[in-house]
């Protein structure tokens, strides 16, 4: 049906309260789309019905309808529980004043209202002058992408000569049962925000700027760096939302976060209106932290998913909290690897502490797939202390960031739909039940029954013709399982099963629903909880009535965390192995994803070395561990169908059973295809102290990278001290380079863990020392494969003499052949001064940060933006990222 209905002046009925430092804006509206009368949301805003006659003018065939469920994740019932539904292409004109800059945001709740499937919300939109802000944009894989309940889309709307705004909503012809929805519009003016004749220096090419003031824009990202979230009636006038940017830091250095003294006024200059934001952004900020060692480094850096094929200007807010000169804290300001500003400083550009600004840049996205991929790029901002000023202090501080897009030459602001993850894949794509055929399922069903009965005759019978045989056959052990009944009997805690994840993924691992994982851990009982980090939580649990799991649950708001989550599955449900750590199982519901260990119950092999009120572990134990874990490196590099390289090798990584046996553990780093490493990350990844530095320098990834990590797990064993440990002098800080020091100055005997000493055969710990050394030899080649390695440790331990030790007190002679390389050339920068630590057994569920380690000889000079991989680093269990201002 047509509607008609008459004009009124929306800011004349809209009241609410104001930040009293901003202007009320010309052009006020908050439409209540679906909606009868007019309600408040929860932040005191009045939005109107649309249902009535006391509203704008519309057009088009719609109807309003209810949602029946309100998602706990919804900022408030209004505008998200009624929409305007729109089955033909359907306007909205709204009175508003002309030549003014507008934003337009449009809110979503993607869900089935009144049985119109919600995959089935395709639709573009559109505003007047032929600006196309959306197209076949599903609010439905959005959301599910995003793993959010709602969508809040903002625009904002260069001036027209016109007295209207007109939005256009158009369901996809690309699909007969398309329609189009929206559950609220804001419409409100933005005086002096962004004028024509503003400009923003491109980044990459000189002397080039873009005009933003005549552009449409959308925003993709707003942020209040450093500090908390602030509402849209906390915002200065403009009602924008400002995000926690702790979600979007690139690895885990997360600097410092720091607010200012409370006797710090914030003066905003002349010539800075104070609805570029809120009081509140530039009272808070993020550093670097206070160690110019490591901040010299290693990169602040935050890293955004964009739509290629666009400009994009990136917004810096500003204001120095701490120092009060120029040249105290100055910086360089990369945007995609690119230097965006060299010696940034604050004071320099203000006067004065407690004065923001902000500065604009643009930068082009191009498609690096040349259009053939999902139009989804990488944006990286990256904050590095200046060299070349030699300031006071090596330090950077951003105070909050905003990431716009910028229409392309159509006219069009819309990207693809983004991707969501695999493990969505399969259930995404499921029929609507309401589309299956009944008597087609009922007969399957039946047919099915028939089959299985048949089946299970014959499987009986074979079964009984078998048991004969062997009771008449002294070939058959009665110990052993027949080949044929293996096949559904062998791993019976990992039964095949079908699963959600995704149509490539193997049916080895299996499936729990998430009543499954509450049941087995008590309703994810806090005292069952034997781990907890950034990356999410781990607990002990029971299936089956008896069998004891490990539970680790990931944090749904981890982009990192999921994609490990996937590799993981991928990886270890294609290999079982004695000494690689089984994974049982997983849960994908919603945005809970949970994976399931067998459960080891002595923990990690660190925790039984140093930092623990666990009794000593004698060197029995000790070697029996290591063999034990080296069978397991060796199964991956040459047992499985192609060599899986680990990636992640180091004793948080090693798990020890009731047994005291090691095994291999967490693989959400592992690659089973080194030849086509870039596809299958475009980061180098490791923990600091344990990253073999041919690897961090060559990005050349090889099963010796993992010889080099098992290489320092054998001297963290040995000496009973972490692998980094930036208390100590520099010369000692890397336990590698100070093994193989001390092994070529003779003194390696003065830097056994004391509390083996004396259990120690020297014919044992001759060749354990050889075997490590060889591990640490900087060039790949040169060092043992796997193999060598699990034969040289198998030897040693039979060369364990407990009835006869000795202890160690001499040099070494049988390895004078090692090379002889220099310390400096291994020895990996500090990046981290955080005394913070997570559980040990944690680490193993613990998610990775994307980390490299460099020598201290590449990592010398700043950081600069280069080609190459972002890098950071892991300390055994404290997190920290360093970003050299690379490629992602």
């Amino acid at each position: 049906m047509e509607i008609k209905i008459t004009y009124i002046f929306f800011f004349s009925l809209v009241i609410f309260v104001v930040p009293a430092t901003s202007d009320v804006p010309e052009d006020l509206i908050f439409l209540n789309c679906g909606s009868d009368d007019d309600s408040v949301d929860s932040d005191g805003r009045m939005w109107l019905g649309d249902n009535g006659t006391n509203t704008h003018i519309f057009t088009g065939n719609s109807f309003p309808v209810k949602a029946e469920f309100q998602d706990p994740s919804l900022p408030s019932d209004v505008p998200y529980m009624t929409a305007m539904v729109f089955s033909t292409e359907s306007t909205y004109r709204f009175p508003v004043k002309s030549n003014t800059r507008h934003y337009i945001r449009l809110h979503f709740y993607p869900m089935e209202y009144e049985n119109l499937p919600p995959d089935e919300g395709l639709f573009g939109v559109s505003i007047e002058g032929g600006v196309t802000l959306l197209h076949n944009f599903s609010t439905y894989i959005t959301a599910k992408a995003l793993s959010q309940a709602y969508i809040v889309k903002e625009f904002s709307i260069p001036p027209s000569n016109t007295e209207i705004r007109a939005i256009t909503f158009t369901p996809s012809p690309e699909t007969n049962d398309s329609y189009a929805f929206v559950n609220g519009i804001e419409i409100m003016s933005m005086p002096g925000y962004v004028n024509d004749g503003s400009y923003a220096k491109m980044v990459g090419i000189k002397d080039q700027s873009i005009n933003v003031g005549s552009a449409a824009i959308e925003t993709m990202y707003r942020l209040n760096v450093g500090g908390k979230y602030v509402s849209p009636v906390k915002d200065s006038g403009l009602f924008r939302t400002w995000q926690v940017d702790s979600l979007y830091i690139y690895g885990s250095g997360f600097g410092v976060e720091y607010s200012a003294p409370t006797t710090l006024p914030i003066n905003y200059p002349a010539n800075l209106p104070e609805f570029i934001a809120p009081v509140s952004i530039y009272k808070t900020a993020r550093s670097m932290g206070h160690i110019a060692k490591i901040n010299m480094n290693y990169n602040l850096t935050w890293l955004f998913q964009v739509d290629a094929g666009f400009t994009y200007v990136v917004r810096f807010h500003l204001c120095e909290l701490l120092y009060t000169k120029p040249n105290q804290r100055v910086f360089d300001i990369y945007i995609n690897n690119q230097t965006a500003v060299t010696a940034a400083d604050v004071i320099s550009w203000t006067g004065m502490i407690g004065v923001p600004t902000y500065k604009d840049y643009s930068i082009y996205i191009p498609d690096s797939n040349g259009g053939g991929g999902n139009g989804e790029e990488r944006l990286s901002v990256g904050l590095h202390p200046s060299a070349i000023s030699k300031p006071e202090f090596q330090d950077a501080i951003l105070n909050g960031l905003e990431v716009f897009k910028i229409n392309d030459a159509e006219w069009n602001l819309a990207g693809f739909n983004p991707i969501p993850s695999p493990m969505m894949a399969k259930s995404e794509h499921r029929l609507p039940l309401r589309q299956l055929d009944f008597a087609g399922i009922i007969m399957s069903a039946f047919i099915s029954v028939v089959l299985f009965f048949a089946f299970f005759i014959a499987l009986l019978q074979l079964w009984k013709a078998l048991k004969r045989d062997c009771d008449d056959d002294s070939r058959f052990s009665s110990s052993k399982t027949p080949a044929w009944l293996s096949l559904y009997t062998e791993n019976s805690q990992t039964s095949v099963v079908s699963n959600n994840i995704s149509g490539n993924m193997p049916n080895l691992a299996r499936h729990f629903t998430i009543t499954e994982i509450k049941h087995a851990t008590q309703n994810l009982d806090k005292s069952l909880m034997i781990g907890i980090g950034g990356f999410g939580k781990v607990y002990k649990g029971i299936i089956d009535g008896k069998t004891q799991v490990a539970i680790k649950r990931l944090n749904p708001l981890s982009e990192q965390g999921a994609t490990e989550f996937e590799t993981e599955i991928e990886m270890v449900s294609k290999i079982r192995h004695q000494y690689l750590v089984s994974l049982i199982g997983y849960c994908k519901e919603g945005s809970e994803m949970i994976l399931v260990y067998d459960y080891m119950a002595n923990g990690t092999l660190r925790e039984h070395l140093y930092e623990t009120k666990n009794p000593p572990m004698s060197w029995q134990q000790r070697l029996e561990i290591c063999v034990g874990s080296a069978r397991g490196l060796h199964y991956l590099h040459t047992g499985a169908r192609h060599t899986i390289i680990h990636r992640d090798v180091k004793t948080t990584n090693i798990l020890v059973d009731d047994n005291w046996v090691g095994k291999v553990s967490d693989f959400g780093l592992s690659t089973m295809n080194p030849t086509n490493y870039q596809n299958v990350s475009t980061m180098v990844k490791g923990s600091s102290g344990y990253l073999d530095p041919e690897y961090f320098k060559s990005k050349k990834l090889t099963e010796k990278s993992d010889v080099y990590s098992f290489g320092v797990v054998l001297c963290e064993v040995l000496c009973g001290r972490p692998a980094l440990d930036l208390s100590l002098p520099k010369q000692q800080a890397n336990l590698g380079d100070w093994v193989m020091l001390c092994e070529r100055t003779g003194t390696i005997h003065e830097i056994i863990d004391p509390h083996i000493g004396g259990q120690i055969n020297p014919a044992c710990f001759d060749k354990f020392v050889d075997t490590a050394m060889k591990c640490l030899t900087h060039h790949g080649n040169d060092r043992p494969s796997m193999s060598d390695v699990l034969w040289n440790l198998e030897f040693a331990l039979q060369k364990t003499s407990p009835s006869s030790p000795k202890k160690i007190t001499e040099p070494l002679s049988a390895v004078a052949d090692i090379p002889k390389e220099t310390s400096s050339s291994s020895s990996h920068s500090p990046c981290h001064s955080s005394s913070a630590t997570t559980t040990p057994y944690f680490d193993h569920y613990h998610h990775h940060s994307t980390i490299s380690s460099a020598s201290a000889t590449t990592l010398s000079s700043p950081a600069v933006a280069t080609e190459g991989e972002g890098e950071s680093f892991d300390v055994d269990g404290n997190r920290i990222s360093v970003s050299l201002c690379q490629n992602f």
